[in-house]
């Protein structure tokens, strides 16, 4: 598969990460002033917690995978930035992969920051590329970090797809209920018994 299509591929899956990211955006605003939608958000969030840990280690592997490919087959130079990036991204596929395995959604206690610093570093590397006098001096050494190796659509680069792929993986990790609450609900039906039902 050429630089190309891989380049495509990967454009289109963060297109559709940015719709779902926008989406769970619209849906968190909306379940704020709405009844039927924070309803519908529930439900949502309930049904997707089985799914959740895999879902954010599909995306950790896919971000890893698409970083090797460009550096070691497109011969793309990583700058230093993109390996503060890769950093935060790589750790990540492997706890992610063992709480998906466990099911044990207390992996967020140390997923989460390491989401959100990568995507913090992502979302400077990505603006230096538009705007590389905001360079603070992270490069010194190497390819500049406002080298640009592709703009899929216009506007989707490597920093951007590290970006969608640290959010997907923060929204993934927080959409779930927490399992206090969880246990919260099921206690309050266990306490309602069949008497309290049937007044209901």
């Amino acid at each position: 598969m050429d630089v190309s299509t891989v380049t495509m591929l990967y454009g289109l899956a963060a297109l559709v990460g940015i719709v779902t990211l926008v989406w769970l955006a619209v849906m968190l605003v909306a379940s704020l002033v709405s009844e039927p939608v924070r309803y519908s958000f529930g439900t949502i969030r309930e049904r997707f917690r089985p799914y959740a840990l895999a879902a954010a280690f599909v995306v950790a592997l896919l971000a890893t995978l698409g970083s090797l490919y460009f550096s070691e087959i497109a011969h793309y130079t990583p700058c230093t930035l993109c390996w503060y990036q890769r950093i935060a991204m790589y750790p990540l596929v492997l706890i992610l992969g063992i709480a998906a395995w466990r099911r044990d959604l207390g992996v967020r206690v140390y997923a989460l920051p390491m989401a959100v610093i990568g995507a913090l570093i992502a979302t400077y590397h990505y603006l230096l590329e538009w705007f590389p006098s905001i360079d603070t001096g992270a490069c010194t050494v190497g390819i500049p970090c406002s080298q640009v190796w592709f703009r899929q659509f216009g506007f989707i680069s490597l920093p951007l797809l590290a970006l969608i792929a640290f959010l997907l993986i923060v929204a993934f990790l927080l959409l779930p209920a927490s399992d206090e609450a969880s246990l919260g609900d099921e206690s309050a039906e266990d306490a309602a018994g069949p008497g309290d039902e049937a007044v209901a």
